[in-house]
């Protein structure tokens, strides 16, 4: 999880967490994967391709927490199905509405999720890596 995680936002969030000025938190990110995994009510799906692993999704309460997809499978449609994976877990998880947050600068994945539906919500938050940006509040109706 980590290794997908990392690859996907090193290549994403260059411009927005400058690897040069940083390294990637490594630590803080394996905690959190491992915590997430071990809350039962957190749902962890791998994507393989070729028996490798290329992408991977997480719904919690009624939050599309992560998706992630290693570059080299941008494109592929391996998000897309993540992506709706996710949402039918939720919608079986007997929940109505779906909620995500993104970088406000993540302009990509912010047209993907635009591009399937979701609508921006009235919250932000700071995200706790420098250099601190902001985060962005999506919604929508299942």
């Amino acid at each position: 999880m980590l290794s997908i995680q990392r690859a996907a936002s090193l290549a994403a969030f260059a411009h927005i967490f400058p690897p040069e000025r940083q390294a990637y938190p490594d630590d803080e990110v394996r905690t959190a994967w491992r915590v997430a995994l071990a809350d039962p009510d957190v749902e962890v799906y791998v994507a393989e391709l070729d028996d490798e692993p290329v992408g991977a999704v997480s719904v919690g309460g009624e939050f599309l927490r992560t998706l992630y997809v290693l570059p080299g499978r941008w494109r592929t449609g391996v998000g897309s199905a993540l992506h709706d994976h996710a949402l039918e877990r939720l919608r079986a998880r007997g929940r109505q509405r779906a909620r995500l947050w993104t970088l406000e600068e993540n302009e990509p994945g912010r047209r993907f999720y635009e591009n399937r539906g979701w609508m921006l919500g009235a919250e932000t938050r700071v995200v706790p890596f420098p250099p601190n940006p902001i985060d962005v509040e999506y919604v929508k109706e299942l």
